[in-house]
Formats: structure tokens, C-alpha cells, sequence
């Protein structure tokens, strides 16, 4: 029986990413450059849960976050062939799929609007919602069933790295999912550690998912929740600070 710790990202690593990446002797540099991954090397699962969570997020998110979903998904993986080939960090692609594409969630206009809390609290929780709910189908002959159903645990490991997925600290230890979901959505975001990702790989993924000057939408999105929820989360990468790395960019700034 696999151990779901392993398999679901639940290791637990460096939450500081610079020392992780650059001090931390279990994880040294295996090459000293990225090479270029296409993302037919980084496939999209084909599991019955990870294309219901798919639909799913494809039917909730606007375009521009969907594609970020999958860029960073993509992304995630490329670094992680890269940086982390270790059996420690040999969770499932399926586990990052399903962290990927719900990451956001809470930033839609209903579900920023329809509650006080955090976007990536609130995200977690309906994540973690979503993936263990069951739901009625009908498959290609007609016959109803039941969609698939996250494992507690994967579900679990999913919802943490989501709600710390902007929990960019300094100390601590952070899971490997939620540590490769932080690298890769800054990665996307603010053009940050880009020596860990090849620039073919980047001009792939974004031929593939255009960006559509998602700079700028996720900056108001920021923008946005900041002044509805003063208190929000966000405020901890910098009132100000935060959004204005969002839109200097420069590494994405080509693909907007």
C-alpha cells in the first residue's frame, strides 16, 4: 500500500524557498541549467477525478484564471523534474493537477463577494468540499453513478497547499505540494526564480494558455479583495508591494 504522505505531497520541506533552493544540502542543484520540458512531457491526467475537478474548473473560473491554473500546473512540473527528483517529492501528477486547478477558486467575483474570508482560506475549504463531494452522473451509455471522490487524505493535502499558497514564509516547514504550488504560481505571477524553468518551456506553455494580460487581472483581482476584506491575507505580501510586482513583470511581460 503507498503511503499517503509520499503520495499526496504531505512531506513536509523548507518553507523558506531561497534556503530550500539554495542552502539546504538534501536538494542541491542536479544540473546547472533547466532544459526545455514541452508540456507533452507534462501531460494533464486522464483519472475520472481529475477531469471532473477539469469541468469543473473550466464551468467556474474566467478564462484568464483557468489558463494560470494550467500554466502553473505545467510549470510546477518542469521545476520539479528539474529541482526535485527526489522519492520524497514523488507525489502523484494527479494530486498537483487537483491543487493547480482549484487553487484560485476563491477569487471568482461569487465567491470573493460571498464571504469574509481569505481567498485561498476560503479556496481550501471549498476545495476541500468539492473533491470529496459525490456527485450523480451519467456516463456514455446513459447509466447514472458516482463521480470520483478525492481520498480523505489527498483531499486534505490539496485544501493545505491552497490555503498557503501565498504563505510565503521564512521559517517553518511547509508540505512539498504546497511548496512546488507556491514556487510555480509566483513563478507565473511575478516572474520569480526564473532560472528554474527553461525559456522554451515558458514560450510552450503560454502558446498553449495564453497569459491575455493576466498581469493585470490578477493584480485587480488583489486590488479587488483588498479593498473588500482590509484584513485579507494578501495584505502579507505587501498592500501595494504585492500588485506592483504583479505588473512588473518583465519575464512574462513578452506573453501578455
Amino acid at each position: 500500500m503507498s503511503n499517503p504522505i509520499t503520495t499526496y505531497g504531505l512531506t513536509a520541506v523548507p518553507a523558506a524557498a531561497s534556503a530550500l533552493l539554495t542552502e539546504t544540502p538534501a536538494y542541491p542543484r542536479l544540473h546547472a541549467h533547466p532544459d526545455p520540458i514541452p508540456i507533452t512531457e507534462t501531460p494533464i491526467p486522464t483519472t475520472s477525478l481529475a477531469q471532473r475537478i477539469n469541468t469543473y474548473a473550466r464551468t467556474h473560473l474566467p478564462e484568464q484564471t483557468y489558463n494560470h491554473c494550467l500554466r502553473v500546473y505545467h510549470y510546477g512540473l518542469a521545476i520539479k523534474q528539474y529541482r526535485f527528483p527526489f522519492p520524497d517529492w514523488a507525489f502523484t501528477d494527479e494530486t498537483y493537477f487537483l491543487a493547480c486547478l482549484l487553487h484560485d477558486i476563491g477569487t471568482t467575483e461569487t465567491n470573493i463577494d460571498g464571504t469574509r474570508l481569505s481567498f485561498e482560506f476560503f479556496g481550501g475549504f471549498l476545495a476541500l468540499r468539492v473533491l470529496q463531494q459525490s456527485q450523480a452522473i451519467d456516463d456514455n451509455d446513459g447509466h447514472s453513478g458516482s463521480a470520483a471522490i478525492a481520498p480523505k487524505e489527498q483531499a486534505e493535502s490539496v485544501a493545505e497547499a491552497i490555503i498557503r499558497h501565498q504563505d510565503l514564509c521564512q521559517v517553518g516547514k511547509i508540505s512539498a505540494l504546497g511548496q512546488l504550488l507556491q514556487l510555480a504560481t509566483i513563478f507565473d505571477n511575478t516572474g520569480s526564480y526564473a532560472d528554474l524553468v527553461h525559456p522554451e518551456t515558458i514560450k510552450d506553455v503560454c502558446a498553449h494558455f495564453p497569459r491575455h494580460h493576466w498581469s493585470g487581472c490578477f493584480a485587480a483581482t488583489i486590488h479587488r479583495e483588498i479593498g473588500a476584506k482590509p484584513w485579507a491575507h494578501t495584505t502579507a505580501l505587501g498592500e501595494e508591494d504585492f500588485p506592483a510586482k504583479v505588473l512588473g513583470n518583465k519575464l512574462m511581460e513578452p506573453y501578455e
